[in-house]
C-alpha cells in the first residue's frame, strides 16, 4: 500500500481536483491522509464530503497552525502503507502516476525514485516542463535538487519512516539529502508524471528566498564547511538559471 502525504492550508480553490487526481490513479491500493494546518476557508468542509464516500481518504485537523513540516510528518507517523508518496493539496498526479513509478521501484530495486513533472499556473494551464535526471546521487543533489516533491516516494520496508526536519522552507529537499546519505543512488523517471502548481507565495518564484534556505540547509542542516558551502551554493545558482532549458 502507499501512503499519500498531503498538508493542507487555505486549499478549498484546489484540493478537490488534487483529491481526485488520486481517486482516478490505475493503481488502487492506497490511503491519502491529509493534514489540515488549522484552514480558516472551506478546506475541511470539502475534505469531509470526500471521506463520507471512500475510506482511504483520511483527515487529521492541527490545533494551531504548525507548518508543513510539520504536517507532513504527522500524516506519515500515522501511516500505515509500505511506501510514502507526496502530494500538496494544490498539485496533482497523471492517472498512472503512482502504477509506473511503483513498476519502475519494483524493477531497479530501488528504495527512493521520482519523476519529472509538468508546471501549470494556478488556473490550471500548462507553463513548461521540469526534466528531471536519469540518476541522483548525494553530491549531485547537492549541486541542484533534480526532485520535486509531487513525484517523490521512498520505500518503509527499506528506509524506515524518515522525517522532515522542521523548517519553513525547502523541507523536503532536506528530507532527500537526508534520504541519499542512506542510499548510493536513486533512478528518475523522465516522463512527467505530475503538475506543479505555482502560486505567488511559492518558493520557487522568490528566487533570493530559496537561495537564503539553501545556504542554510548547506551550513545548518548538512554542516558543511564555508568553503564547500560556497562551492555547491555557485553550483546551485548555476543549475537554477539554466532550470527549466
Amino acid at each position: 500500500m502507499v501512503s499519500i502525504i498531503t498538508p493542507s492550508h487555505n486549499a478549498s480553490r484546489f484540493i478537490s481536483e488534487c483529491i481526485n487526481s488520486v481517486l482516478l490513479q490505475t493503481y488502487q491500493d492506497w490511503e491519502m491522509i491529509i493534514v489540515d494546518d488549522l484552514s480558516n476557508d472551506n478546506s475541511v468542509e470539502i475534505i469531509k464530503s470526500f471521506l463520507r464516500k471512500d475510506s482511504r481518504i483520511k483527515l487529521i485537523e492541527l490545533d494551531k497552525n504548525a507548518g508543513p513540516a510539520k504536517a507532513r510528518n504527522r500524516a506519515i507517523k500515522e501511516s500505515k502503507g509500505d511506501f510514502i508518496a507526496f502530494l500538496d493539496a494544490d498539485d496533482l498526479w497523471k492517472k498512472e502516476k503512482l502504477e509506473k513509478q511503483l513498476n519502475f521501484m519494483k524493477k531497479y530495486n530501488l528504495a527512493f525514485t521520482y519523476s519529472s513533472y509538468d508546471v501549470i499556473d494556478e488556473e490550471g494551464n500548462y507553463m513548461t516542463t521540469f526534466n528531471t535526471k536519469n540518476a541522483v546521487t548525494y553530491k549531485s543533489l547537492l549541486k541542484t535538487c533534480s526532485i520535486g516533491c509531487l513525484t517523490a516516494i521512498y520505500d518503509i520496508n527499506k528506509l524506515g519512516k524518515i522525517y522532515m526536519p522542521n523548517m519553513k522552507k525547502r523541507q523536503d529537499y532536506a528530507l532527500w539529502l537526508d534520504i541519499f546519505k542512506r542510499i548510493d543512488h536513486a533512478k528518475g523517471i523522465l516522463e512527467p508524471l505530475a503538475s506543479y502548481r505555482v502560486g505567488q507565495t511559492s518558493v520557487s518564484s522568490n528566487k533570493f528566498t530559496a537561495s537564503i534556505w539553501q545556504w542554510k540547509i548547506y551550513r545548518d542542516i548538512e554542516k558543511l564547511n564555508i568553503f564547500k558551502s560556497s562551492y555547491y551554493f555557485i553550483h546551485y545558482v548555476y543549475h537554477g538559471l539554466q532550470k527549466y532549458k
